[in-house]
């Protein structure tokens, strides 16, 4: 085969293949949807305790919480030894209906002891299951 030909070859492959990658338009996005959130977050004795609010039509389930204590020393310039920072996935067990919520309470395994600095505690949704009623 010559090399034009070869030439040609190639580059036609290439064009059907950009022409197909073009064709099957993704949309990525980084915004968390707004339908099940978490609210009343409180630590106690270390337990974080708060509701998980389903704002959608639906009911969901399988709800999943990403659970972030992030340890801040006294003087952060010259910090400890360790950190005791910590992060965990935590299962929400059943459903919650549409329109309402669900209390949950979650355990550190180890004592949130704040002597030298404290802890600052987040939870975000990190995934859950909608389900949706089929039409027909």
């Amino acid at each position: 085969m010559s090399g034009k030909l070869l030439g040609a070859i190639v580059g036609a492959f290439i064009f059907v293949a950009v022409g197909e990658v073009r064709g099957a338009e993704v949309t990525i996005t980084d915004q968390q949807p707004q339908s099940v959130t978490v609210r009343n977050v409180k630590v106690q004795d270390g337990a974080v305790a708060g509701e998980v609010v389903n704002s959608s039509p639906n009911v969901i389930r399988d709800v999943q919480l990403l659970i972030r204590s992030t340890w801040l020393w006294k003087n952060e310039m010259k910090p400890g030894e360790d950190s005791r920072s910590d992060a965990v996935f935590y299962n929400v067990e059943g459903e919650v209906p549409a329109g309402g919520s669900k209390p949950f309470t979650y355990r550190h395994s180890s004592p949130m002891k704040e002597d030298g600095g404290k802890f600052e505690v987040s939870v975000t949704v990190a995934g859950f299951t909608q389900l949706v009623p089929v039409k027909r």
